[in-house]
């Protein structure tokens, strides 16, 4: 009934990655430009070995991988990088606030099923990887 639906897939699959990517990119703007000694105190204080090093390491997954998503380049590698990042923001900070409480887990829940889905699928065809000859595969 809906079948002309299935050609704005494409469509959808940039959205996805373009939404994920924003986000991305304003969470880890504010580590990378200025908020980086904050951000490795903060894991410090939550317990996460070598801070230093993850902090770099996070702040540097969410600003340029959520480049990377924005533009489709290397996206399932930036994906999957984004899942892990948000499943230990899940796990080390939101999940003691439970699923409604203040400071839940919803949205890096929801950050981490949008990226859980792009590294099966893929970028899309509006995508640098499309355009490269990767076709997302």
């Amino acid at each position: 009934m809906f079948s002309f639906l299935d050609r704005l897939q494409p469509l959808a699959l940039f959205a996805l990655r373009v939404g994920l990517g924003a986000i991305m990119i304003a969470h880890g703007k504010e580590k990378v430009f200025g908020g980086m000694a904050k951000h490795i105190g903060f894991l410090h204080s939550i317990g996460v070995p070598l801070p230093t090093v993850m902090g770099y390491l996070s702040a540097f997954t969410e600003f340029f991988g959520g480049i990377l998503l924005v533009v489709g380049l290397v996206t399932r590698f930036a994906a999957f990088a984004t899942l892990i990042n948000m499943l230990v923001a899940i796990f080390k900070v939101h999940f003691k606030n439970g699923f409604t409480g203040q400071g839940n887990y919803q949205f890096p829940l929801a950050l981490a099923l949008m990226a859980f889905l792009l590294i099966f699928y893929g970028a899309g065809p509006i995508s640098l990887d499309w355009a490269f000859g990767k076709k997302g595969r």
